[in-house]
């Protein structure tokens, strides 16, 4: 879509960063879009299916696929920051992209494609390399008449147990390939229940214990187990008012009792606390309340908290009932939300499960207990103190997520404060365990109430594990260098996450420290073990094998953006409680001008140094660095520490998908959809077949520039979205989308979209349908009408190309990326010296 002459001009609210001295040459006309590639692979992926062999260009993370698995696991498991791996450091070092891997080891597929399959192997488990221990895969070779086979890894040979010997045919593969998948699927589920040398192990006894169960610490390893819930209700005086609580147990009712799919096996418990804690005996016929007072060694009352939702129902309905009405007077302002959590960790303790806590006060006693007085942020931003608002208060609450991490007991957590409740503390406890955090700030039950009710359905019902450890082993040549992502890192190669879900992502980062054979391919696998929601003790297992060149040129040609963005966005994030926000925005801007004078050096022929030379995998780089950095983590305008710490939190466990529709938010033209698209219409797929579909519209440039005064935009990244209607809107199209035909009519505080029998709203309909389908939830939706409603102000900093979040626009940025390079062509020297970008107008 091309800017008409009547397009709107950015709001004077909008507060950005201009660019100061000589502005570079570059032609408007040449600024690379950074949607149209998007739209270019989604549409090309909508009829074709993508095979997983190594040598072809995989669909960006942002485009539906199909893909068949051929030894290679699907790009939605795991993406390599490119899919050609340079043969030295040398090439690697020339080439500035870092080599990275994004991993999703539960990612959902489409349901076009195979399931995963699983594999028993009996009591013996799946074969291993006796020197590297890496697993059986499609990459590994057959040796000695199939007495012994060659590790892909570390080329060294292992002998094939007698219960899996084969004949090998005349191609050297065994007669039983076919039937096997674990030799032709690259990513595969072992089950392992079995095999006791797989099953988790109890962490080893403390000298002193802040938390004690009924049945004692056990040792040694533990039995697989379905997965436990405890559900536990702050009931401070807060919660009661805002109608957090209600709305709370509301939403527990109907994951339980409503048309969710609760874990048949799983058992629940219920827990209150405010100045003490409230445990609940749900198995006798009256529902017993157990008060613990004792916040400093909690310890659980008795063993019969847990129960079963299906047979103990009435009870449980009763019990969530009466809750907001019991403590509707409570006069308490305290919450000892640190002390809840080793509560449940009593109760937890030898089995691992997943605590769910409701939140909505300030922890003020009990274990971590914070001080009332928040921090004055203003005065720490920009200064070396300013990392102390992203790391925790209180040591106590690291101790808590270490606590967790080794039983195998995730925490997630449904936050709704008023004022400010220190997520830099709290929120760490879900980061170290794997658990997920959701924000409903100033709470409102007919705004947050139903998608709060949908986020824990999501929670309870995706494809998740616990009790997991997950291992990267890589080839011979490379190595793990470093890890990110929302987890606990027990060594330096082993994770732990006690709670891992189809939503997790995390990298890794790769060092190239040999020579490696342009004629081998370069092999990555990655490992998760992990008891299922059923008791079942798995690992799956995800395997990479990818061409190795020793050309920066072909480096460059199967570069991955997505997986070079999602890899600094994990890092910068990770690195927010040691270095200032100031210091990773120059960092980022000095890695993007990086790549680019890679690219320059390297591949492209001599060219004027006033010229920018953009390679064609990182065409929209430089805007989604810049998006990056208008993160409201790395943003420069002061952003509350709550607000930043949550969305750190978030950034940290995000998949490739969610993470690159978060930088850059799908903006649509509703106004301008075409009569056929988001409707059902009959599509020719790949092999002459035809079938019927709903085709997606295409997004358009997220700026002001590109907008009409007449139009309706619909703009969703990830967290919310957003219908910006304007001044000049057709009393029809308003009619057709809000069912009144005056803007001042539509009413601001809508939180779901009217169904109306215009063709409109049908399409507008099938759009928010297919993205809850892509996400798996609900997410908030806002009302902004031009120059009339607040929502406006966060749509205008959701348009990361505009001059907005105290930063530069799209075209200053890339303006001032390619002033860093010159400077670089011209004078010599690195990026981050003495001259370099440090001294830039960042």
């Amino acid at each position: 879509m091309y800017p008409h002459s009547n397009h709107i001009p950015q709001p004077p609210h909008s507060a950005g960063l201009d660019y100061k001295g000589l502005r570079p040459r570059i032609d408007p006309a040449q600024v690379p879009s950074p949607i149209d590639a998007i739209e270019n692979d989604r549409q090309i992926w909508e009829t074709k299916v993508y095979t997983t062999l190594p040598g072809t260009h995989a669909p960006l993370s942002t485009s539906d696929f199909v893909a068949v698995d051929q030894g290679n696991s699907s790009p939605k498991f795991i993406r390599v920051s490119t899919w050609n791996m340079p043969n030295t450091s040398r090439v690697a070092s020339d080439c500035h992209i870092p080599i990275a891997a994004i991993i999703q080891p539960f990612a959902e597929l489409d349901p076009r494609e195979e399931p995963v399959p699983v594999i028993d192997m009996g009591t013996i488990g799946p074969p291993r390399c006796s020197k590297c221990r890496a697993y059986i895969n499609p990459w590994c070779t057959w040796t000695s008449g199939g007495v012994r086979w060659k590790c892909n890894l570390c080329s060294h040979e292992t002998e094939v147990p007698t219960d899996y010997f084969c004949n090998l045919d005349s191609n050297m593969l065994r007669l039983d390939h076919l039937e096997r998948p674990e030799l032709n699927k690259g990513t595969v589920d072992f089950d392992v229940t079995t095999c006791e040398e797989y099953w988790a192990q109890n962490p080893p006894p403390h000298i002193v214990s802040p938390y004690f169960s009924v049945e004692g610490q056990p040792e040694g390893s533990r039995p697989p187990a379905p997965l436990d819930y405890i559900f536990a209700f702050d009931v401070s005086n807060e919660a009661v008012i805002s109608g957090f609580l209600q709305s709370a147990c509301n939403a527990l009712q109907n994951i339980l009792y409503g048309n969710v799919d609760f874990p048949a096996s799983s058992r629940v418990a219920i827990v209150t606390y405010d100045r003490v804690l409230h445990f609940y005996d749900l198995t006798s016929d009256i529902t017993q309340m157990l008060v613990v007072a004792d916040l400093d060694e909690v310890f659980l009352p008795t063993r019969t908290i847990f129960t079963d939702p299906s047979i103990r129902r009435p009870a449980i309905e009763n019990l969530l009932a009466s809750i907001p009405s019991q403590f509707a007077d409570s006069p308490s302002t305290d919450s000892c939300l640190g002390s809840a959590i080793r509560g449940a960790l009593a109760g937890l303790a030898g089995r691992g499960g997943h605590v769910v806590l409701f939140q909505s006060a300030l922890a003020t006693v009990g274990a971590g207990a914070l001080p009332l007085t928040p921090p004055l942020e203003s005065s720490l931003y920009d200064t070396d103190k300013e990392k102390t608002l992203h790391a925790p208060r209180s040591e106590t609450w690291i101790s808590i997520a270490e606590e967790c991490a080794e039983e195998g007991v995730g925490v997630s957590m449904f936050l709704a404060p008023s004022k400010y409740m220190d997520t830099g503390s709290v929120c760490i406890v879900s980061t170290r365990t794997g658990g997920e955090v959701f924000w409903h700030p100033r709470f409102s039950p007919e705004r947050d109430g139903f998608v709060m009710q949908d986020q824990l359905r999501r929670l309870v019902s995706r494809m998740q594990g616990f009790n997991c450890m997950v291992k990267v082993r890589c080839s011979y040549g490379l190595q793990v260098k470093e890890h990110y992502g929302a987890f606990s890192q027990s060594s330096p190669t082993e994770l732990t996450f006690a709670q891992l879900s189809a939503d997790n992502a995390f990298t890794v980062e790769l060092d190239v420290t040999r020579t490696i054979s342009t004629r081998a391919y370069a092999y990555l696998q990655c490992a998760a073990l992990y008891t299922t929601v059923d008791g079942r003790r798995r690992v799956r297992l995800v395997n990479l094998a990818t061409n190795v060149v020793e050309l920066a040129g072909s480096v460059f040609q199967y570069a991955d953006m997505d997986a070079v963005i999602c890899h600094f966005a994990k890092e910068a994030m990770a690195g927010m409680a040691q270095h200032r926000t100031l210091l990773i925005r120059e960092e980022l801007t000095e890695k993007c001008a990086a790549i680019h004078l890679g690219y320059r050096t390297q591949c492209a022929a001599a060219t004027r140094s006033t010229q920018l030379i953009i390679p064609e995998a990182f065409r929209a780089l430089a805007a989604f660095t810049l998006a990056l950095q208008k993160t409201k983590p790395l943003k420069a305008r002061q952003v509350s520490s709550d607000v930043r710490n949550y969305h750190i939190h978030r950034i940290l466990s995000m998949s490739a998908r969610t993470l690159m529709h978060y930088l850059y938010p799908r903006l649509l033209a509703l106004h301008d959809l075409d009569d056929t698209i988001a409707l059902p219409q009959m599509v020719t797929n790949e092999d002459g077949t035809q079938s019927e579909r709903i085709l997606m519209p295409s997004c358009m440039r997220d700026s002001y520039y590109f907008m009409e005064a007449h139009g309706i935009y619909l703009i969703d990244n990830e967290e919310c979205m957003i219908f910006w209607v304007g001044a000049s809107a057709s009393p029809q199209l308003l009619n057709d989308l809000f069912g009144v035909d005056d803007i001042n009519l539509i009413d601001s505080h809508l939180h779901t979209l009217p169904i109306l029998p215009s063709r409109l709203s049908k399409q507008v309909h099938n759009i928010l349908a297919h993205r809850f389908a892509e996400r798996g939830r609900l997410v908030k939706m806002y009302i902004a009408r031009q120059n009339l409603d607040a929502a406006e102000i966060e749509f205008s900093d959701m348009l990361v190309e505009d001059q907005n979040n105290g930063a530069m626009s799209y075209f200053n940025y890339l303006a001032l990326v390619h002033k860093q390079i010159s400077s670089v062509l011209n004078n010599g020297g690195t990026f981050g010296g003495g001259g370099g970008i440090r001294g830039s107008p960042w």
